[in-house]
Order: C-alpha cells, then sequence, then structure tokens
C-alpha cells in the first residue's frame, strides 16, 4: 500500500469544523500529519484541482437483499454503489430473509463487507425474534456480536406495552433502539397520504397523522424508561415538532431523515410512478418546508439513503401492490447538497453526525482515523438515470433529476475503490457533468 498525498484539495471535516483550503496524506491506510510541505519518496500525489475531500459518508440506514433476496441487492453490488456515491460505511437493517435476529448474521455481515474491500456494514440487530414485533430478540447477544443498534426495519413495534418492555431492556444495555414511525393500523394497505391527490388517484392512503401518533406514544415510553430511542425517516412537520418538543425536555431522542422528504413532494408520484411509492409515502409541500426548516435548526440529527432495492418485477405493478422504496445510495450526497445548507452542514448529516449516533469510529478527517474519504466536485452537475446506475437495483425516485455534487474518488483505508473514469459507457451517460 503506497503513501498518498492530496495537494490543492478543499479539507471539509464537519467533525472538527475544519474547512480550508490545503493538503492532506496517508500512510498505511490512516490519515497522518502533513506539515512541512514534503513528499514522502515514493507516495502517490494526487492533485484535487480544488475539489473537496472530505471523509467518507455513512449512511446509517440501509436495506440489502442479503440473505435471502440477492436478486435485488446483494452485499457486493451494495457496495459498488455505496462506493460510486463516496459511502464507505453503512448500517443495514435486519428484515432479511432470514432476519438478523441471532449473533451469527451480525458476525456474517460485518465480515461479508470486509469482503468486499469497499466498506464497512455494521449491521443493526433485530428488536424482536423475526422482526415480527413479538418476543424480544437476544438483544444484549446481538449488541456483543456487534450490532450497532436494534430495530424492526420497516415495521413498527405497534404494542405498547412491548415497546415500554423493549426500551426498558435497552436502556440497560445502553442500546439504541430505532422505530419506524407508523401507526400500523392506520397505515395497513396504505400506498399514498391521504389528501387530495389520493382521492383523485383512487389510491389506498394513510393520514399524515399517522407518524406523529407513533412518535408521541413512544416518546411518553421514553421520558418512562430514559432509554435512547431513534425516529427514523421522519417526514411530517407535526412529528417533527413533537421531535423537537421532547428534546428541549432532554428526552434521549434523535431522528433522521431521507433526501425524498425534501427533495419531493406527493405530486412526484405523478402517473402511478412506481419508483415514487415510498415507506413512508410522500408528503406534502408544507411537510416538506418543514424537513428542511429541521435539518436547518438542528432537529433532524442524520440524514440516511434509506436505500430500499427492488427489481424490475417489484416496480412493474399497479401502484397499489408495487414494493414501496426507492434506491439511494448513489444519490445521497448530491441531494443532500441540495437541501440549501452550508456545505459543512449538509457534509455533518452524512458523516460525524451519523457515526457519533451509532458510536462508529468514521466520518472524520482526524490524524490516526482510518483514510475512508469521498473526493467531489460540489459544482460538478449530473442527471440521475434508472437503468444505469452502479450497483444492481436501479429503482430511484430520483430518475430524471439533475443534481450537482459529483462524486471523483473513493478510498477505503487508503486504497482507491472507485473513480469516476471507472464507470461503463452507460454509467457515464447517467454521471456526466
Amino acid at each position: 500500500m503506497s503513501d498518498i498525498v492530496f495537494e490543492n484539495v478543499r479539507l471539509i471535516d464537519p467533525a472538527s469544523g475544519r474547512d480550508e483550503t490545503g493538503r492532506l496524506a496517508v500512510r498505511q491506510g490512516k490519515i497522518v500529519a502533513c506539515e512541512d510541505g514534503s513528499v514522502p519518496e515514493g507516495a502517490r500525489v494526487i492533485d484535487g484541482a480544488g475539489a473537496v475531500l472530505c471523509p467518507g459518508l455513512v449512511d446509517m440506514r440501509v436495506a440489502l437483499g442479503e440473505p435471502g433476496s440477492e436478486y435485488r441487492e446483494s452485499v457486493s453490488s451494495g457496495a459498488r454503489a455505496a462506493v460510486a456515491g463516496g459511502i464507505t460505511t453503512m448500517a443495514v437493517l435486519p428484515n432479511t430473509s432470514p432476519p438478523i435476529d441471532n449473533p451469527a448474521l451480525v458476525h456474517l455481515l460485518r465480515v461479508r463487507g470486509e469482503e468486499t474491500g469497499m466498506v464497512s456494514i455494521h449491521p443493526y440487530g433485530a428488536l424482536t425474534r423475526g422482526c415480527e414485533g413479538g418476543e424480544m430478540a437476544e438483544l444484549g447477544l446481538l449488541q456483543n456480536a456487534g450490532a450497532v443498534a436494534f430495530t424492526d426495519g420497516t415495521r413498527a413495534i405497534s404494542d405498547a406495552k412491548q415497546m415500554r418492555n423493549l426500551l426498558s431492556y435497552s436502556r440497560f444495555i445502553d442500546a439504541i433502539v430505532v422505530q419506524h414511525p407508523e401507526e400500523p393500523s392506520l397505515a395497513k394497505g396504505a400506498c399514498a397520504t391521504a389528501g387530495a391527490r389520493a382521492v383523485r388517484m383512487g389510491l389506498p392512503s394513510v393520514p399524515a397523522e399517522a407518524e406523529a401518533i407513533m412518535i408521541a406514544r413512544d416518546l411518553r415510553l421514553a421520558a418512562m424508561t430514559g432509554a435512547r430511542l431513534h425516529f427514523a425517516h421522519v417526514s411530517t412537520a407535526e412529528g417533527l415538532d413533537l421531535i423537537r418538543e421532547a428534546k428541549s425536555r432532554e428526552i434521549r431522542v434523535t431522528c433522521d431523515t431521507a433526501p425524498p422528504y425534501f427533495a419531493m413532494t406527493e405530486d412526484d408520484i405523478g402517473d402511478f410512478r412506481t419508483y415514487a411509492k415510498l415507506s413512508p409515502p410522500l408528503r406534502s409541500e408544507a411537510d416538506r418546508k418543514a424537513v428542511c426548516a429541521a435539518l436547518a435548526d438542528g432537529t433532524i440529527d442524520a440524514v440516511a439513503s434509506d436505500h430500499a432495492p427492488a427489481d424490475a418485477d417489484d416496480k412493474r405493478l399497479p401502484f397499489a401492490q408495487a414494493r414501496a422504496g426507492g434506491t439511494g445510495l448513489v444519490t445521497l450526497l448530491g441531494v443532500t447538497l441540495g437541501a440549501g445548507l452550508p456545505l459543512i452542514d449538509a457534509l455533518r448529516l452524512v458523516t460525524s453526525a451519523p457515526a457519533a449516533l451509532l458510536g462508529l469510529k468514521a466520518g472524520t478527517l482526524a490524524v490516526g482515523s482510518d483514510a475512508d474519504l469521498c473526493l467531489f466536485d460540489p459544482e460538478a452537475s449530473w442527471t440521475v438515470v434508472a437503468g444505469n446506475l452502479p450497483g444492481r437495483a436501479q429503482n430511484t425516485p430520483f430518475d430524471g433529476k439533475d443534481l450537482k455534487g459529483r462524486v471523483l474518488r473513493t478510498f477505503k483505508r487508503g486504497v482507491e475503490v472507485f473513480t469516476a473514469d471507472e464507470l461503463s459507457g452507460d454509467e457515464r451517460a447517467g454521471a456526466a457533468s
């Protein structure tokens, strides 16, 4: 492994607040001090030409198809998509087949990530056996095996007494419980947000209030137990208001959102466009603006891709029957940069913030850290084209959208694992500046 010196780059490290033009050195896969301006003999010099060099992105909510549905997305195909988006660390959901409810599967996924040489995979453990909302999984054993937090993925824990038990035990082992905030009986069978558009299209719908109902209940339970509670992909103004108020009372609550909820609205469903069928469903313009405001004021702690792979057969169905979810690894950076935040604040949401929340040693340019790096041009424009994306899954809700912020190179522990020049012809067409 050769040493690397990055020159003429804009170094942005949200963990330390660093934002300056300079140089950065890598030795044996670690970031080292670079003070005297000399280049070690045999080192590879990379001229960034003014591009941004930041920590590799940390994506705290990724669904993969492995194990059980590798035809949707395997670890290897997901890793390829991740590094094309500048992501070097992923926390993956447990609602696979079989679910990640035993320590052996936690270990397996961690090893599979290392085998790619491109990404680190940190699995969530299932909250309940089989992610079915019933009997508590072996949380302590899963944590000892490396589970970073606990969730049933896209299934909310509907039973309040069981949720209280889960929170109580999680406090005992100092673990985070991640909830899908949607009241299940209201959401059952729904595929759109209740309102005029759902009525016009004849779609079964869920009221936006279903999110706030679940958040309000679980905030009370978190206050009762003192547990650490995290809400995933929060998407409504009312839900965010509840979380904001709870934080003011020092309840141990955090939350994330995903790019579709600050960059799209229910109007993007268009003419029954199944790529835009998500869980939770796309919301109103008022809710979108509320998510943007919550990103700016710090109510939202992180942005996650909410990558949910599907194959063509999953989406080529009537809207109500199509699989919910969209791919998001390749588009995470570009959409987040378009949220209207200062560049360092946008990068914090996808690097140091999710890393700190999950207790991961990632998302920083500190000396001695692994050289997980993303070099990108924040001004380069590219068009998202479903079918031309790296990785197996192509069901992106951002198909046809123009984004700014093109990843040029990605490094994992000092090894270059992606360069834009390596994209296939079709993939380059989708990422053309």
